[in-house]
């Protein structure tokens, strides 16, 4: 069967390689940046136990000073400008979303923007971000390629 996507089918997806810093210190500023762009945002987990981790480090991250959130734990959805899930939801509608821990979306189409981040350190990650890069190219994504250096954030493809 041929498929072929339309182009409102596309998404701009941008794989975040961590090498520097873990999730519970990256994630935080990525966020706040799409809060001050005025964006709301889905965080989805690959477990409730990444949930819960992130939900703190959230509330103790020094920058951004403030990052209002919650989960399915806190509820409010429609209140949260950043949601943290393991569904393929958003209940918060959030336009950004950040895929963690190997997880996808079958949503793509309803994104603005994607974030794929994933563990530098963990040769598994990088080989399992290798084929979603894979994938998405051959799907007609928009794909970009972003490095953590010395400076912060580095485009690299």
């Amino acid at each position: 069967m041929f498929f072929q996507l339309k182009e409102h089918d596309l998404a701009e997806i941008g794989f975040y390689h961590l090498t520097r810093t873990g999730l519970e210190d990256a994630l935080p500023r990525l966020l706040g940046r799409t809060l001050e762009a005025g964006a709301r945002a889905v965080v989805r987990c690959g477990s409730a136990e990444r949930v819960a981790a992130l939900d703190t480090a959230l509330w103790l991250c020094a920058q951004p000073v403030w990052l209002p959130h919650g989960s399915a734990a806190t509820g409010d959805a429609d209140l949260q400008p950043v949601w943290l899930t393991v569904e393929d939801e958003a209940p918060n509608g959030g336009t950004f979303l950040f895929l963690v821990d190997g997880t996808d979306t079958a949503r793509m189409a309803e994104y603005a923007r994607v974030f794929d981040l994933f563990d530098g350190n963990d040769a598994e990650q990088v080989a399992r971000a290798r084929a979603r890069w894979r994938a998405a190219k051959a799907a007609g994504h928009a794909l970009s390629y972003w490095q953590q250096t010395e400076r912060g954030w580095e485009k690299k493809a």
